[in-house]
C-alpha cells in the first residue's frame, strides 16, 4: 500500500510538471490523473499515519520515558522539515518549479502527526474516531480561513513567521485542519485491523455520503469534483466532501489489499521495495521533476502520447530502482538516515 500511494504521488506531479498539450480540465485524461492525485496524498497521509500510531504504540509497550520520547519524536520532526524545504528547493518557483523554498507540504504534515503521536496514541478508538469526525468538519468551520480563494503561488508562498503559520495549519497545500484526519484515519486502521464488520461499516457509511454528494452535484447543476474552485469536492482547499470521499476509498483499498495478501499470494511482492523507500522516493522523484522543469520553461508542451509515456515511465521506473537499491545499497536512504538518527540520540 505504501508502494501505491508513493508511486501515484509520483505519478500526479509528474502530470503536473509535464501536462499534455490541449488538454483542459474537463478531458478525460485530465480526469484520470487527478483521480490518482486525489487518492494519492491521503493514502500516502494515512500510511504514514499507521506507522507513526504503530511506532507510538510499541514505544509505549516498552514504557518509554520522557527522554526516550523526545529522541524519538524530535529527530523525526526536524528530519520531515528539513526535507520538506529540501523539496522545495529542488521545485522551486525561480527555476520553473512549483514550490516557494519556504512552504510547509505534506512533509510538514507528517512532522506534526510524529510531533503529536505520543498525545494522540494514548487516545482510545473510539475518542479518536471522534476527533477525526471533528477535523472532517473544519473546513466548513474555517470557511474564509482555508483561503478559498487563493490559488496555487498564494498557497505556496507565505510573508513572515504568522503567514507561514497560516499556510501549515489553515491554508497551505496540506494544513493541519483537515489533513490530520487523514494521520487519525491511519491510527483508526491499524487498532481495526482485526475488526473487519467495523470497518465494512465505516465503508458502507462512506459510500452512502459520497452518492449524496454526486447526487448534490447533479441537483444543483455543479462540478462534482475539482482540484479547485466552485465544486463539492475540492483538494485545494480540502472541502469536508473531499475529506470524507477519499477516508471511504482509502478504506476500500486497505479491505481489498488486505483480502489479497490473505489469499498467500505473492504477485505484488515487487512493489515491497518501493514500500520500504516512500520517503527516498518522494524526494528523489522531485529532483528528477525540478531538471525537468527547467528543461521544459519556455518549451513547447508535448503531445498527449509523447506525455503519457513520460509520466507512465518515470512513475514505473521507481520500481526497479527500488528493487535494486534494496539488494545494492539499503544503508543509503533517508529512511535509514532517520533509523541511524534515532539510535544515535538513545
Amino acid at each position: 500500500m505504501k508502494a501505491i500511494a508513493v508511486l501515484c504521488m509520483v505519478e500526479v506531479h509528474t502530470a503536473a510538471i509535464i501536462p499534455p498539450e490541449g488538454i483542459s480540465v474537463g478531458h478525460p485524461a485530465a480526469f484520470v490523473a487527478a483521480a490518482f492525485g486525489g487518492m494519492a496524498a491521503p493514502l500516502f497521509v494515512t500510511l504514514s499515519g499507521w506507522g507513526i500510531h504503530r511506532g507510538a504504540q510499541r514505544r509505549f509497550a516498552d514504557n518509554f520515558n520522557n527522554s526516550a520520547w523526545i529522541d524519538w519524536v524530535l529527530p523525526r520532526v526536524i528530519l520531515l522539515t528539513m526535507c520538506q524545504f529540501l523539496v522545495n528547493i529542488l521545485l522551486n518557483v525561480e527555476r520553473g518549479g512549483r514550490f516557494e523554498w519556504q512552504t510547509p507540504g505534506v512533509l510538514t504534515l507528517l512532522a506534526i502527526a510524529a510531533l503529536l503521536a505520543p498525545l494522540l496514541s494514548r487516545f482510545s478508538t473510539a475518542n479518536r474516531g471522534i476527533m477525526m469526525t471533528l477535523l472532517m468538519v473544519t473546513p466548513l468551520v474555517l470557511g474564509n480561513l482555508a483561503g478559498p480563494e487563493l490559488g496555487w503561488f498564494a498557497r505556496v508562498d507565505s510573508i513572515g513567521l504568522v503567514e507561514w503559520l497560516e499556510r501549515l495549519i489553515l491554508n497551505g497545500t496540506y494544513p493541519a485542519l483537515p489533513w490530520l484526519a487523514f494521520v487519525l484515519l491511519g491510527s483508526l486502521i491499524s487498532d481495526l485491523e482485526n475488526n473487519p464488520k467495523q470497518r465494512d461499516s465505516m465503508i458502507a457509511l462512506g459510500f452512502a455520503i459520497t452518492t449524496a454528494t454526486i447526487a448534490y452535484s447533479a441537483y444543483n447543476n455543479m462540478d462534482w469534483a475539482l482540484t479547485e474552485g466552485d465544486a463539492v469536492l475540492t483538494f485545494f482547499p480540502a472541502t469536508m466532501a473531499f475529506i470524507i470521499v477519499a477516508s471511504t476509498f482509502v478504506l476500500l483499498t486497505e479491505k481489498l489489499l488486505s483480502a489479497y495478501s490473505s489469499t498467500g499470494s505473492e504477485k505484488l511482492s515487487f512493489l515491497e521495495p518501493a514500500g520500504k523507500l516512500t520517503l527516498t522516493i518522494y524526494i528523489s522523484h522531485f529532483a528528477v521533476l525540478g531538471i525537468a522543469a527547467m528543461y521544459m520553461e519556455g518549451e513547447p508542451r508535448l503531445e498527449l502520447i509523447p506525455a503519457f509515456l513520460v509520466t507512465i515511465g518515470h512513475t514505473l521506473i521507481w520500481i526497479p530502482l527500488a528493487i535494486l537499491h534494496q539488494k545494492y545499497i539499503p544503508e543509503i536512504s533517508f529512511e535509514n538516515l532517520l533509523r541511524q538518527i534515532s539510535q544515535s540520540a538513545r
